[in-house]
């Protein structure tokens, strides 16, 4: 049970241990995903499964959305014991599978799994600080959550690609696994404590599952899409995207298609946040090495200055807490990332220097840092103890969906564009172009996500976690 009523940094030196291994789990966790985007070049050759590329990496993404939906209903009635604990040994056995997979069939199997497991993961946590923590060091817990999901960027990549010249690349999925379950094995103590809510929960949406498993179906769609010729890829994008809306509203709290005050507003700033950050990001490297002339190395330096930025602003807003509200933050953070992707825009259309486009970026870092973990603490904040895993599921869901319809629509626009013998820049202002829009409307929505009854008064109130 939380220790509420207690001095705050008394609580966070106890629970230190408790922190460092959840930090260290989601490190894992973003140290895979960054290790693979590094071999599966190598791992697609070895198998023979070039055509299966794309899908090993849509398959987690899509199959981590029915992890979240099982995992908060799961967390809600019984505790984040159990989940996780179901979780680990998901996510292990799927990079196991992965790891020793003698076709790439049953490695793109093995990734469905870890999707799954993963994605289980991801809630869990999220109930532990939930229950675990006093509110005002929820800020501060996700602050390093967030560097732990960033810190890996800079030397995930490298370290996968000495471990697989010099090891093999199979080391890569069974390293990950055999480091996480030990790990896990920290938190037990801990999460023992944390038994069902007090607060009864909430009967959950009926047909959940089933919704997820067409949202998954759908995300798999979206990414799909660019692979097929036009028309037709018009067709599945379109609906791909809309069969991913009408799967999302059952998934997600009332009014959040709308963005209406409060826990909606965050929820959906949350999924158009994400799509604009990842619709700009993969195409930044790419418009560096292709009209700019950059080595795939050199061109990760943007890459690796917005992580720095994301991990610097996770950690300052952790430290200032409950002096920089989490409205504020937000409403920042989605400013910076509106400003970034309109200044890479702005190069992409004017070819001009790439210098530019690298400090743009690093500012998208900066206000991914400050949004993302504030954006967690709102909706804890919004959430009563028999309801947090469905809503930190929700927020999930919403960030994996929002980041995959960007990615198709933006890839969709690069190719249709490229394949119409326009300019070699427009591709490129295209693809930013959509990302700006999802910027945009998160720039749109994150003045909502102070409900209508919380005055400056409670958002200052001792008693409630929106003052952090």
């Amino acid at each position: 049970m939380s220790a509420a009523g207690t001095d705050p940094e008394v609580e966070w030196r106890r629970l230190r241990p408790t922190t460092w291994s959840m930090c260290v789990l989601i490190f894992l966790v973003a140290f895979e995903a960054f290790a693979v985007t590094t071999v599966m070049p190598t791992v697609s050759r070895v198998l023979d499964g070039t055509s299966l590329y794309a899908f090993a990496f849509a398959g987690p993404l899509a199959t981590g959305v029915i992890g979240m939906v099982v995992a908060g209903t799961w967390c809600d009635r019984h505790g984040p014991r159990a989940p996780l604990s179901a979780a680990v040994v998901l996510f292990a056995a799927g990079l196991l599978v992965a790891g020793l997979a003698p076709t790439m069939w049953v490695l793109v199997l093995g990734r469905l799994v870890q999707g799954v497991g993963g994605g289980a993961m991801t809630v869990a946590l999220y109930v532990i600080v939930a229950r675990l923590y006093p509110a005002l060091l929820h800020p501060r817990v996700f602050g390093g959550f967030s560097a732990a999901w960033v810190l890996p960027s800079l030397v995930g990549p490298a370290a996968a690609g000495a471990v697989a010249q010099h090891i093999g690349w199979r080391w890569v999925f069974v390293g990950v696994a055999i480091l996480v379950l030990p790990v896990s094995l920290v938190l037990l103590p801990a999460v023992r404590r944390i038994g069902a809510p007090g607060t009864p929960a909430a009967p959950p949406k009926r047909g959940r599952l089933a919704w997820a498993t067409l949202a998954a179906a759908a995300v798999l769609g979206l990414n799909l899409a660019v692979y097929v010729h036009l028309p037709w890829s018009l067709v599945v994008a379109g609906l791909a995207a809309a069969t991913a809306i009408v799967a999302l509203r059952p998934l997600v709290p009332a009014g959040t298609l709308r963005a209406a005050r409060g826990l909606p507003a965050v929820i959906a700033t949350r999924a158009l946040v994400a799509g604009g950050f990842s619709g700009a990001e993969v195409y930044l490297p790419y418009l560096l090495t292709d009209r700019y002339g950059f080595s795939p190395t050199t061109a990760g330096i943007a890459l690796t200055f917005a992580a720095l930025a994301w991990a610097a602003t996770s950690w300052l807003q952790g430290r200032l807490g409950e002096r920089l509200t989490s409205h504020d933050a937000i409403v920042l953070g989605a400013a910076l990332v509106v400003v970034a992707v309109a200044g890479v825009t702005t190069v992409a259309v004017g070819h001009l220097a790439p210098a530019a486009a690298i400090a743009s970026w690093t500012l998208a870092g900066a206000g991914m840092g400050l949004i993302y973990s504030r954006l967690t603490v709102l909706v804890l904040a919004y959430s009563a103890p028999g309801s947090q895993g469905t809503h930190s599921s929700a927020l999930s869901i919403a960030d994996s969906i929002g980041a995959a319809l960007a990615l198709a629509l933006t890839g969709l626009a690069f190719t249709t564009v490229l394949g119409s013998g326009a300019s070699p820049d427009l591709p490129f202002t295209a693809s930013l172009l959509v990302a700006l829009v999802f910027a945009a409307g998160a720039l749109g929505t994150a003045p909502r996500v102070r409900a209508r009854q919380v005055d400056e008064t409670a958002d200052a109130a001792p008693s409630s976690a929106l003052r952090s």
